[in-house]
């Protein structure tokens, strides 16, 4: 008698076990993240050295614009102007329609780096802008200036040194579009060369 209850009280207990064990990891499962609900998104115009792909955060919404840059004073896209993207600097931007949310001049770079912290190379990240450069100064750098970046449109951007790949002079843009169901706002940043009129 004295087995049978000993056998059933220690069948109940690692019956119990389980269910706990069940429910620890079910617990588990709710707590992790979803990456789709993330408020930031993959890529960035520029290729890293092995994939061809940027593989990075970039915030859904970019924030404002680096303080000391001009606004342009006749932009051809004015603010709230609705036009179409033809860069390609992440999935789903090109072709997509966006409205002007800033209309800037200064000095616009292409540069090259490593990201904070490790990963691949950076190359050909397209924009940051002279303001978002340590101690840029007023005159364009010249390719191949080694400069600090203060831009945080990336991950473990801000703070590393970069390479100047190129330059423009063109009006620089922050839009707002979206893309795969997900709203960007003051996205940093497009090149006039970059827009077209909305069809």
């Amino acid at each position: 008698m004295q087995r049978r209850l000993r056998t059933g009280l220690a069948a109940g207990a690692l019956g119990v076990a389980l269910v706990l064990a069940g429910c620890a990891s079910g617990a588990d499962d709710d707590q992790q993240t979803d990456p789709s609900g993330t408020e930031e998104h993959q890529g960035h115009g520029g290729n890293n050295a092995e994939s061809g792909d940027e593989e990075m955060e970039h915030p859904m919404d970019g924030g404002p614009a680096p303080e000391g840059i001009a606004e342009a004073s006749e932009p051809t896209y004015p603010v709230g102007t609705e036009v179409q993207l033809t860069a390609d600097h992440m999935e789903g931007m090109e072709g997509a329609t966006a409205t002007i949310s800033g209309a800037f001049d200064t000095y616009t770079y292409s540069v090259n780096y490593t990201p904070a912290g490790g990963g691949d190379p950076v190359t050909d990240h397209k924009w940051v802008v002279q303001e978002e450069i340590e101690d840029a100064g007023d005159e364009r750098l010249a390719d191949g200036t080694e400069v600090t970046l203060l831009a945080e449109h990336m991950e473990g951007m801000e703070g590393v040194k970069a390479t100047i790949a190129s330059s423009t002079d063109e009006t620089v843009y922050m839009v707002d579009y979206e893309t795969d169901g997900m709203k960007m706002t003051n996205h940093k940043w497009v090149v006039e060369s970059e827009i077209q009129p909305a069809s």
